[in-house]
């Protein structure tokens, strides 16, 4: 079986449903309130260990009552916590309305997640043992930054996915294997609109870039090579928060297991169509048995 390994965020996702989302200075009333496990980190953990992966988080999480919940969370969907750390005061956060045509909109607070600013000991010999380590901006860069230089020099993969969406120091793209954006995060890093163009400027400083454009699908490009384009699935999208963590997860776990690049955006994409099908972040995750029929299909 594979390894996965995940150095990110851990957040308590604060989910109220809204017909339409307010504007700015406007109060609309919800139809439901949801507390859910998330976090970019810890959605990518899931994803990718019930796509059938060994997954290992590194991050922390709070003392309050939402650290214990999102660790339980974790290991009830098969992801080995040793390495999520217990820090005093809370836990991450992250504020989300969600409106009836599957939008959503986010503020997250770190808390717990700005503590991981560094790699605590064992947390490199956990890298070295993976196949693929996956990554995110919600911690600190320092910590991304470190995490990525490790893998490297253990020969491990390095997934990023670069959000939120801020400039990148050249020591991190030096040590990304497979950059993966969505579109909006695609023209922040570059200034560019067009997913093509933006994603060969990003070639100019890694290998690999996939970009994920929503119910376009994604696309593919590596240098050399024409760029290739995989399409969504068609569904009717209930939530599509965690949508992009499925599809990195589950991405993560295909390459891992040395799919062809074409299949491991297929299988991607059909775990990302069943995500955004179900209300939440972590508990909109598929299994490996859903993922190869919705695949299949």
């Amino acid at each position: 079986m594979t390894h996965i390994a995940v150095l990110g965020s851990t957040n308590m996702d604060l989910v109220a449903y809204v017909e339409k989302a307010p504007a700015l200075g406007e109060t609309v009333t919800g139809r439901e309130f949801r507390t859910v496990p998330g976090g970019k980190g810890a959605n990518q953990a899931i994803a990718a260990a019930r796509a059938g992966a060994d997954v290992s988080m590194i991050g922390a999480v709070g003392n309050d009552a939402y650290g214990p919940r999102l660790r339980a969370t974790l290991e009830h969907s098969g992801v080995v916590t040793d390495h999520l750390r217990t820090t005093e005061g809370p836990s991450g956060t992250a504020h989300i309305v969600v409106d009836d045509e599957g939008g959503n909109a986010i503020v997250v607070i770190p808390a717990a997640n700005g503590t991981v600013d560094h790699l605590a000991p064992g947390d490199e010999g956990l890298i070295a043992s993976a196949d693929a380590l996956l990554l995110q901006l919600e911690i600190p860069l320092a910590a991304v930054v470190a995490g990525a230089q490790a893998a490297r020099a253990h020969g491990v993969r390095t997934i990023l996915t670069p959000a939120p969406a801020r400039p990148l120091p050249p020591e991190l793209l030096a040590a990304t294997d497979l950059l993966l954006p969505n579109e909006h995060e695609a023209t922040t890093l570059t200034g560019l609109t067009d997913p093509i163009a933006a994603a060969r400027a990003l070639l100019e400083q890694v290998p690999e870039v996939v970009i994920t454009l929503g119910a376009a699908g994604s696309l593919y490009l590596t240098r050399g090579a024409e760029p290739l384009a995989v399409p969504a699935q068609r569904v009717t999208a209930v939530d599509s928060t965690g949508a992009g963590d499925t599809f990195a997860g589950t991405l993560a776990v295909a390459l891992a297991e040395e799919r062809p690049i074409r299949e491991a955006m297929r299988w991607a994409a059909a775990a990302a169509a069943l995500s955004v099908q179900r209300e939440g972040a972590s508990a909109s995750m598929p299994y490996r048995s859903e993922i190869e029929t919705r695949y299949g299909s």
